[in-house]
């Protein structure tokens, strides 16, 4: 039964976290754009977005030390390797103005056409990208 409440709990916290931020912040929840401008273009008011990244990192914490499965590494890639995808996504995201978070989640529950143009994009390339590995490696 835990493979059916936990996603839906997870939905449910990203969909209110990502609201909340809306209502009190006037601003689009995408992760990607909130750290580039916190550390590319620091501006004045980069306060909240400092504050966002420790709530992420803090979470992940706690997260880390309550639940240690959650951060297994079944991937079969080092930890480098990880990291280094991870950034390059991130590099990515910045470039495309917009990931899966901003848009995604986001732009899609706004009926955003850009958003959900590049959400059936994001989709489209990892099913390329997953057939062609699986294809050729």
């Amino acid at each position: 039964m835990d493979a059916v409440w936990k996603p839906l709990l997870g939905g449910a916290l990203i969909g209110g976290a990502v609201t909340l931020m809306l209502l009190f912040n006037g601003r689009v929840t995408g992760i990607s754009g909130i750290i580039n401008s916190a550390l590319v273009k620091p501006q004045k008011d980069s306060g909240w977005r400092w504050s966002f990244i420790a709530g992420l990192v803090l979470g992940g914490i706690i997260l880390a030390m309550t639940n240690t499965e959650v951060f297994s590494n079944t991937t079969g890639h080092s930890l480098f390797q990880t990291a280094v995808a991870g950034i390059l996504v991130g590099f990515g995201t910045v470039m495309g103005s917009g990931c899966t978070s901003g848009h995604g989640v986001c732009g899609v529950s706004r009926f955003s056409i850009r958003s959900i143009l590049a959400t059936v994009t994001f989709i489209a390339g990892g099913l390329l990208t997953v057939t062609l590995v699986k294809w050729f490696l």
